[in-house]
């Protein structure tokens, strides 16, 4: 397995340690399970669309649990013994558990189960603070010096 090594970054950076325990931990994910398989769509500019591949699980089966940056779909398949014999078992019968990191303010709005697919609607909502904003050249503007607890203009 391949690993890079973030330790010279690391030294010449700030404030990004999370980012680069993201990248370390998603490497080290990647050798593991891949079932089920998964895809993930941007729909718009604040908006994203998790689908799984869950043929078999009922929405009872399924656990979504979303807490701040962690998304976690957990499934649990009820052992369902038919009245026949199974002579070859070749759909996958067992557990789950996929997880997706997720960005600053996004947030789950509507999860759904149909036609063996589990589909999760995400939407990014930026705080009104934290949005970009224009500052305006040249306003006019009023200088105060305040000395001694007095206003300039009240010494005067």
């Amino acid at each position: 397995m391949n690993r890079f090594d973030f330790t010279p970054y690391r030294r010449s950076t700030v404030g990004f340690d999370r980012l680069f325990d993201l990248l370390e931990n998603q490497g080290r994910a990647q050798g593991g399970d891949n079932f089920p398989p998964f895809n993930i769509e941007r729909r718009s500019e604040d908006a994203y669309r998790i689908t799984l591949a869950v043929a078999g699980f009922r929405s009872e089966d399924i656990d979504i649990t979303a807490q701040q940056n962690l998304l976690v779909v957990h499934g649990r398949k009820r052992d369902e013994l038919g009245d026949g014999q199974m002579l070859h078992v070749g759909i996958a019968n067992r557990g789950f558990e996929r997880r997706f990191e997720l960005a600053d303010f996004v947030r789950v709005e509507h999860a759904e189960l149909a036609d063996g697919l589990l589909m999760i609607d995400l939407v990014r909502e930026v705080p009104e603070a934290m949005r970009p904003k224009k500052i305006r050249i040249g306003g006019e503007r009023r200088l105060e010096v305040v000395q001694d607890g007095k206003d300039q203009a009240d010494a005067a």
